[in-house]
């Protein structure tokens, strides 16, 4: 799609370590390397939600979706910070011609995410289950993230998923850095929904999330905790 491009910030930020690659055959099946054991925390398919004391200037005050969670680290998709990029300059920018419409919001209105300081000038994206792309791995039975460009071509065609969430960048963990971070209460965690991730405005995603928790979100203080 376009050039990769390394990680700028230290390993020790949050969700900067683990360089992926976006728009290859390649990493998805890298990204599945390492399974972890029945001991090990697996928070695949679920939310990760900053805690007020998350204070980095990117996650600060974001809900990122795990789509992988194992022994070799972590990898998700901020799904609340948009860019200024419409899915349709998208398209136009990887010379790609819309030729049907699309069966939720117009490409026009719907907004590329920032999904995450990690290779930011590639493309991740999540959408519901349907005919199989290139590079597509299953999150759970109602999402699965795609990282090659033919998963763009089916939406420029009009036949693509009719629930997506395009990002460019990704988030990346490191071997027991996200454990760390949640244990430094940076993090609340809970079982993705998604209809937060796929239907509900942006601005109203981080409150919805909190709520999967029974938490107000402007009460909330700087605990830590997951269900």
């Amino acid at each position: 799609m376009v050039k990769s491009s390394k990680p700028q910030k230290s390993p020790s930020s949050p969700g900067t370590s683990q360089e992926t690659s976006g728009f290859s055959k390649s990493s998805a099946e890298t990204s599945a390397a390492a399974a972890p054991s029945a001991s090990e925390l697996n928070l695949s398919n679920h939310f990760l939600i900053a805690m007020p004391s998350m204070l980095d200037p990117i996650f600060g005050g974001s809900v990122v979706y795990l789509c992988e969670h194992n022994a070799g680290g972590a990898l998700g998709v901020i799904i609340n910070k948009p860019t200024d990029m419409t899915v349709d300059v998208l398209l136009d920018r990887i010379d790609l011609v819309q030729e049907g419409e699309s069966d939720t919001a117009p490409l026009d209105r719907k907004l590329v995410m920032f999904g995450g300081p990690v290779q930011v000038e590639r493309g991740f994206v999540l959408h519901a289950p349907m005919a199989q792309f290139s590079s597509m791995m299953t999150v759970s039975d109602d999402i699965v993230l795609t990282t090659s460009k033919d998963v763009l071509e089916a939406v420029a065609h009009g036949s693509g998923p009719t629930r997506l969430l395009v990002s460019l960048g990704c988030s990346g963990w490191s071997a027991g850095q996200l454990e760390q971070e949640i244990a430094r209460n940076g993090w609340l965690t809970v079982r993705a929904d998604p209809r937060i991730v796929f239907d509900l405005p942006i601005e109203e995603r981080f409150d919805a999330a909190m709520r999967l928790l029974g938490i107000d979100p402007y009460m909330l203080a700087g605990e830590a905790g997951h269900a």
